[in-house]
């Protein structure tokens, strides 16, 4: 029996969305709005999901203070209130899109994280637009 467990999570982030190899022309048209180079920034909204198995001894699939206190540490301190393009290595050569964003955050949680459990990362870059990879 497995089930999933939630940890919905906040953080605010300025970006621009870039492709070097184009022109200012080809990033306009394809970025708009994004390609600001003064940036702009996002209200992101984190949710990890784990899915694994109850443990009989504690009745937790997992540890949600500790779930809680592994996003702090090793995302939220890293990317909010940041220029992710400025800021952080993992978008000094990749563009800081929500899917990019999300794949850089799975990257880190999975090497912290059992493999025994299904992670998977959910971004909210606004309120209607969302991005969900869990690693395949």
């Amino acid at each position: 029996m497995k089930v999933a467990v939630y940890r919905k999570e906040h953080f605010n982030a300025a970006h621009r969305l870039h492709n070097p190899e184009w022109s200012a022309e080809e990033n306009e048209r394809v970025f708009g709005k994004c390609n600001n180079p003064n940036f702009h920034g996002h209200n992101y909204e984190l949710i990890v999901k784990l899915l694994g198995p109850i443990d009989p001894g504690t009745g937790y699939v997992y540890d949600m203070k500790i779930l809680s206190d592994l996003i702090k540490t090793h995302v939220l301190n890293k990317f909010d209130h940041k220029n992710l393009n400025l800021d952080t290595d993992e978008f000094r050569n990749l563009n800081p899109t929500a899917e990019n964003i999300a794949v850089a955050i799975w990257n880190i949680l999975r090497k912290k994280i059992d493999t025994k459990y299904d992670l998977t990362i959910r971004l909210y870059e606004t309120e209607r637009n969302f991005v969900e990879y869990d690693g395949n």
